[in-house]
């Protein structure tokens, strides 16, 4: 997995405070996502006139969200926190999410 991260083998191990901080951040990118694009732009879009912008935002939003959680997994993993693995399993699930929700944002503007 240090690979697929681009960790280095023998690089220096992480701290354990910021690998917990990259993980608010993550969470508070990806509720953020979670908020605008299935409460927000569903609810206030149609009122608001924001049928056109409301794909734009999801790409930006969920891109900035994978990045995060890039970010916060390669933190756990440098540090060799002991939840690493789970986090993994959450990150790469939530990043499954994002593909799919973009894959229909796409097709939102392809149409």
């Amino acid at each position: 997995m240090r690979r697929i991260l681009l960790l280095p083998d023998d690089g220096p191990r992480g701290s354990i405070m910021g690998a917990t901080n990259a993980l608010s951040g993550s969470i508070a990118i990806s509720g953020i996502r979670c908020i605008i694009t299935y409460i927000l732009i569903p609810l206030a879009g149609p009122i608001l006139g924001l049928g056109v912008v409301g794909p734009y935002l999801g790409l930006a939003l969920g891109a900035l969200s994978v990045v995060f959680i890039v970010k916060s997994m390669r933190r756990f993993f440098a540090a060799e926190h002991k939840w690493r693995w789970g986090y993994a399993s959450i990150g790469i699930v939530l990043v499954v999410v994002v593909i799919v929700q973009s894959a229909f944002d796409i097709a939102a503007l392809a149409s």
